[in-house]
């Protein structure tokens, strides 16, 4: 499933626009201009889907790192600071990796 049948490819742009310059991600202003804040819980998770690469049920750092190549080819990869914050503040239980309901959480905050 490609992001674009879930998200507006505007705002897509527009999201991946406005953190293109290394260190400046922040996941909550990415969510909410991306549009995946006013979604429903089912596309959140179809996002989710789209996210996990290796279809463990996860978001492992490594993909992580990748993010917002799943929103769009062309965007860039987090560097580290921004995957470990990004890890950081989703993964609750603490097992190093995002389940679907930690996503889903984050997204919503």
């Amino acid at each position: 499933m490609a992001m674009s049948s879930i998200l507006n490819t505007d705002d897509i742009k527009k999201a991946l626009d406005a953190f293109a310059v290394a260190d400046s991600f922040d996941h909550k202003k990415f969510f909410e201009l991306v549009g995946l804040k006013s979604k429903s819980a089912d596309d959140v998770k179809k996002v989710f889907t789209v996210l996990d690469a290796d279809n463990s049920g996860f978001i492992e750092e490594e993909e992580l790192k990748f993010v917002l190549k799943g929103f769009a080819k062309d965007g860039r990869d987090l560097t580290d600071k921004e995957t470990k914050a990004f890890l950081k503040a989703a993964d609750k239980d603490g097992d190093g990796k995002i389940g679907v309901d930690e996503f889903a959480a984050l997204v919503k905050e």
